[in-house]
């Protein structure tokens, strides 16, 4: 993640380094780049975390004009979503000033919820950040409410498609209140969840794109002004893109091919001609695929 977590107006480089080791000693870590300017970066700092970190963000949670670190968390090392944990939660370090943190503290999610992807925003209007968080055996997504002072409610879940791996906040109808999106790896499909107020979210709409889609963004690709969905698709070897026709539903997908087994994908005006590209991390390629806006 990218932030300026020291307040120098600089952007800073925030990571997770999973320990891959049965030692007890051994301890995974999260480590801080601070800009030192002119795009160089100073040595890493790292602070120990239990549990193995895996997707992380960054935001100010505690309204101290701090930005702070969120990752998910779980007792148990693996690179299979599938595989049973016996603990899985969320993990906040609050930041204390400098780009220094305090200790993780922890919200414990429940057994079955295999929490893979994480988002911080303001679901409810309370001008706090909360916690959407993807789970991937639970097939849905849960939200942590922020209850003020960097502290978070026990979570409320919501179901989506099976196997969500990838999860969005963006508000999709244009009624300032931010809405839910997901990828789901095991349906071949996008879930939309609407917030209906309070951080409260319909039951999800669910829309087709390819195969094992793995990653999601959420973003006005057409000038419309209206967000859309842009979707990885792994198995496919493709990005679907679906165009927001107004009020939060959306068109059926226009597919384009990309390089092997797509996992990530970010939307931005690489080519500062004020439209938004699409530009793809593919893993089996070992490529990075940029689609520029004709």
């Amino acid at each position: 993640a990218l932030a300026d977590v020291n307040n120098d107006n600089k952007s800073d480089i925030v990571f997770a380094n999973l320990i891959r080791s049965s030692r007890p000693s051994s301890r995974s870590t999260v480590s801080i780049l601070l800009n030192a300017g002119n795009g160089t970066f100073s040595s890493q700092t790292n602070y120990s975390v239990s549990g193995y970190p895996s997707a992380i963000a960054v935001a100010d949670v505690n309204s101290d004009n701090k930005h702070d670190i969120i990752f998910v968390n779980s007792d148990r090392e693996s690179d299979n979503f599938l595989e049973k944990r016996n603990l899985n939660f969320i993990s906040v370090l609050l930041n204390k000033g400098n780009g220094t943190f305090f200790s993780q503290t922890d919200y414990k999610l429940r057994l079955s919820r295999i929490s893979v992807a994480v988002v911080v925003a303001d679901v409810n209007s309370d001008n706090k950040p909360d916690i959407v968080t993807a789970n991937a055996i639970f097939s849905g997504v849960s939200v942590f409410l922020n209850t003020g002072n960097g502290t978070f409610s026990s979570e409320t879940d919501y179901s989506a498609g099976p196997h969500p791996v990838s999860v969005a906040v963006a508000d999709v109808n244009s009624d300032n209140k931010p809405d839910i999106v997901t990828a789901n790896g095991r349906s071949n499909s996008v879930s939309v969840l609407l917030n209906i107020g309070n951080g409260t979210f319909s039951l999800q709409t669910t829309y087709a794109v390819g195969s094992n889609p793995y990653s999601v963004a959420v973003a006005n690709v057409n000038c419309d002004n209206k967000p859309d969905i842009v979707a990885a698709n792994a198995n496919s070897s493709s990005i679907s893109v679906l165009l927001n026709t107004g009020n939060g539903t959306f068109s059926p997908q226009t597919t384009y091919l990309v390089s092997e087994n797509p996992h990530s994908v970010a939307v931005a005006d690489v080519n500062s001609d004020k439209k938004s590209d699409i530009v793809v991390a593919n893993t089996n390629g070992n490529t990075v695929s940029v689609l520029l806006q004709s």
